[in-house]
C-alpha cells in the first residue's frame, strides 16, 4: 500500500504540471485507446482519473505534497518556504478531518461561517495551540460571537465592522489579529473594500483608536479563472497596495501578512509574494455537495 501511495504522489507531480498548463480540448473516448492518442491528451485524461484517486489519499500525504509544491513555487521567487504559512480551510469539513490535519502538523485553520464553527469548536477545544481564523464575510451583528470564537478575523471590509469587532474584543479583554479584505477584481458578488475606496483610508486612519485590534496586513480572493495564471495580475496588484501602505509607516498598522492564494492558484500567489495560502480541497479533498 505504501509503495502504491508513493507511486501516486510521483504521478500527481506530473499531473500538477499538466493541469497548470494551457487548457486542452476535451478528449474524446477514442483519444484514450492505447497508443492512438497524442501524449498530452492521454496524460490529461489519465490525470482526471488520478485526481479522483488522490482525494482518497490521507490528509497527511496531501499536506506533505502541498509543502513540496510550496517549496517549488518559492524557489524561482528566491523565497524560503518557511516564509509562507499554510492555512487549512475547514468549511464543511468535520472535526475529525480537522484533527487529522492538526496531527499532520498544521496549526492554522480558516473557517467561513461563525455559526458553523460554533458547532465544531467544542470538539476541538483541546487543540490548544491551534489558531482559528474567520476568513468569510462577517456580519456586524455576529461580531461578538466571532470575537469569542476566533483568534483572528481576516475579512474586515468596513470601518463599522472593525469598530464592532474592537468593541466585542474589549468586552472579552482580548486582542484580535485582523486583516483588511480587498476586492481586487471589483466584483459586485464579492465582499471586500474596493481599490481606491475612501473606506480603506478610513480604516487605516482609525486603527490607533481600535486598541483591541492588531492590523497585520491584507487579504483577497481574486476573480476565478480556469487558468491559474489569470490570477497573477490581481495578486500583483494586492502586493503593490500592501507596499504602498507599508511605505507610509502608519501608526498601529503592520503590513507583514499578504493572505492570497487557494487550492487552484496558490503557486502563482506565492510567486507574487503571498505570505499565507488558504487551502481546503487540496488538503481535505472535494467538498460534498448539499
Amino acid at each position: 500500500m505504501r509503495a502504491t501511495r508513493m507511486s501516486l504522489l510521483r504521478q500527481r507531480r506530473l499531473c500538477d504540471r499538466v493541469w497548470r498548463g494551457p487548457v486542452a480540448r476535451a478528449p474524446a473516448p477514442a483519444d484514450f485507446v492505447r497508443g492512438n492518442a497524442p501524449s498530452p491528451l492521454k496524460t490529461l485524461g489519465y490525470c482526471s482519473v488520478l485526481r479522483d484517486l488522490l482525494f482518497q489519499m490521507s490528509i497527511l500525504e496531501n499536506i506533505a505534497h502541498i509543502r513540496e509544491r510550496i517549496a517549488a513555487a518559492a524557489r524561482p521567487a528566491q523565497r524560503q518556504p518557511e516564509e509562507i504559512a499554510l492555512m487549512a480551510v475547514t468549511k464543511t469539513f468535520p472535526p475529525e478531518h480537522i484533527r487529522e490535519a492538526y496531527d499532520a502538523g498544521l496549526r492554522l485553520f480558516g473557517e467561513n461561517r461563525v455559526q458553523e464553527f460554533a458547532g465544531k469548536a467544542g470538539a476541538l477545544a483541546d487543540l490548544r495551540d491551534a489558531e482559528w481564523h474567520l476568513i468569510g464575510h462577517l456580519q456586524s451583528n455576529k461580531a461578538g460571537k466571532a470575537a469569542e470564537l476566533f483568534t483572528a478575523v481576516d475579512s474586515v471590509d468596513s470601518l463599522r465592522l472593525a469598530q464592532k469587532i474592537n468593541d466585542s474584543a474589549q468586552e472579552l479583554e482580548k486582542k484580535l489579529n485582523v486583516l483588511i479584505e480587498i476586492n481586487v477584481g471589483g466584483e459586485d458578488a464579492k465582499t471586500g473594500i474596493a481599490l481606491g475606496s475612501a473606506e480603506l483610508e478610513e480604516i487605516l486612519g482609525a486603527a490607533p483608536g481600535l486598541e483591541h485590534l492588531i492590523f497585520g496586513g491584507l487579504m483577497t480572493i481574486p476573480p476565478f479563472t480556469v487558468d491559474p495564471e489569470g490570477a497573477r495580475p490581481y495578486f500583483r496588484r494586492l502586493r503593490e497596495v500592501r507596499d504602498q501602505i507599508a511605505a507610509k509607516r502608519l501608526p498601529a498598522i503592520q503590513m507583514d501578512v499578504l493572505s492570497m492564494g487557494m487550492s487552484h492558484d496558490f503557486e502563482i500567489a506565492i510567486e507574487e509574494g503571498s505570505t499565507c495560502v488558504r487551502l481546503g480541497t487540496a488538503i481535505f479533498g472535494e467538498r460534498k455537495k448539499a
